[in-house]
């Protein structure tokens, strides 16, 4: 089984960081090196030292071989052979999620490392919200960033990660939209069209 959080360097202690502004960071996927300088960009005047602690969610195993199976029984109504999930087969599930979840942290801390930032960081099983609030505690957290892909439907009914951590947590809360490098210039054409178009209309 995957733990419920897991340091990414075990045996340290990394919110022994006294006289530091720490930073949450929840993150769906591992952090890019463009989202990593945006991050970092919006606390270059703060004059104590900052420190970004990166939470990622573990997959849940048991919710993916739900599905594998829900998949299984559909092919048995349509008449194909079944197949059978043993032991091994779930514990095969489990070790790819842990695996792809050390890979995540790992890349999401060398893109903090990459900008001249001190990172720290762990995976969780739990609740996302549950352990980002037990972590706020736990280090003294200044702020909160929530770092996500686009949900519309979710923050429509404003059940989604920041409306909710925005309720529990007494703490700024940020919600970011990950990105990858911008191609600038792409951009800069479609500017000069944009400005071309307005000169003629």
């Amino acid at each position: 089984m995957v733990p419920d959080h897991a340091d990414a360097e075990p045996g340290a202690d990394p919110w022994r960081w006294a006289m530091s502004y720490n930073i949450v960071v929840l993150v769906e996927e591992p952090v890019a090196d463009w989202d990593a300088r945006q991050i970092v960009a919006l606390h270059t005047d703060t004059p104590e030292p900052v420190r970004y602690h990166v939470l990622i969610p573990v997959e849940d195993a048991a919710s993916r071989v739900e599905s594998t199976i829900g998949s299984l029984a559909a092919s048995e109504v349509m008449g194909t052979a079944a197949m059978y999930v043993d032991e091994a087969d779930l514990e095969r599930v489990h070790e790819e999620i842990r695996e792809a979840s050390k890979r995540a942290l790992a890349e999401s801390l060398r893109a903090f490392a990459a900008v001249g930032a001190q990172a720290g960081g762990e995976v969780t099983a739990t609740d996302p919200l549950d352990r980002l609030c037990a972590l706020v505690q736990e280090c003294g957290a200044a702020e909160v960033i929530i770092l996500t892909r686009p949900h519309v439907i979710a923050e429509l009914f404003h059940v989604d990660w920041t409306a909710r951590a925005r309720r529990r947590l007494k703490v700024p809360v940020l919600h970011l939209l990950a990105r990858g490098e911008p191609d600038w210039e792409a951009e800069a054409e479609q500017d000069q069209r944009g400005r071309i178009e307005n000169d003629t209309a």
